[in-house]
């Protein structure tokens, strides 16, 4: 089942909810991830996966940049880029 993407506050609700149960830890959306050590390289490929069948994207080339993944609202942007809702 994937997330609808048209509200932005689901969007990140969901990913939210995905890397605090990883991590154990309540993030700010706006907190640079890797930075703060809260992910790690390997993590982040388990990331794209998850992003990827939680909301129907595929992820992939230029879109793999790590700016992408640094932060919650980063990765909000993404997936509603990637799944055209941004401009909706």
């Amino acid at each position: 089942m994937t997330v609808p993407t048209d509200r932005p506050t689901d969007v990140q609700a969901a990913i939210l909810a995905f890397v605090e149960a990883k991590t154990r830890t309540s993030w700010d959306p706006e907190t640079d991830l890797f930075a703060t050590g809260g992910l790690s390289s390997l993590f982040a490929m388990e990331l794209v996966v998850h992003l990827e069948k939680t909301f129907g994207i595929a992820i992939g080339g230029a879109d793999m940049r790590l700016d992408n993944f640094r932060t919650v609202a980063s990765m909000v942007r993404l997936v509603r880029r990637l799944d055209g809702s941004a401009g909706a």
